[in-house]
């Protein structure tokens, strides 16, 4: 999900709910702590320089069981942010705090917003020998990294 698709859903809202990918709802009386651009300038493992931009937002809980962000309020919180992400369209990273911090990509199924899982990848697939995807994950773990193999 990029900013103006989140905007576009705020909209129309009565309420703001995250779901995390397991089907649970973030407690209600959760805060927008943060909401930033973060930039990725790195090489992947086959020499490839790659760049990334996401808007990130940051969401927290605290003890105050009374709050409540208003999708009017959030909508308010991401035209105030404009200062720092700039008009780009970018796509939204959230943070959310479980036993560490959890990345999380967003979608929105019309009534709620979801936290959708993030995985790593290698980006050099060719350069690290990993066979066809269709490979299980067992089997990319074995054929992968191997010593000698010239893999990251």
């Amino acid at each position: 999900m990029n900013i103006s698709e989140m905007k576009q859903s705020l909209a129309g809202l009565e309420a703001v709910n995250f779901r995390l990918p397991s089907g649970e709802y973030l407690p209600a009386h959760f805060h927008v702590t943060e909401v930033g651009l973060v930039s990725k300038h790195f090489i992947d493992c086959g020499g490839v320089e790659r760049k990334e931009t996401v808007a990130n937002f940051q969401l927290w809980e605290a003890g105050d069981y009374d709050h409540r962000l208003a999708p009017q309020k959030f909508l308010h919180i991401l035209n105030l942010s404009e200062k720092i992400l700039g008009s780009e369209d970018l796509p939204i990273e959230v943070e959310y705090q479980q036993a560490t911090i959890g990345k999380f990509g967003l979608d929105f199924d019309g009534i709620d917003f979801m936290l959708t899982p993030k995985q790593t990848a290698c980006l050099a697939q060719d350069a690290c020998g990993i066979p066809n995807a269709a490979f299980a994950l067992p089997q990319l773990q074995s054929a992968c990294c191997t010593p000698g193999g010239g893999c990251c």
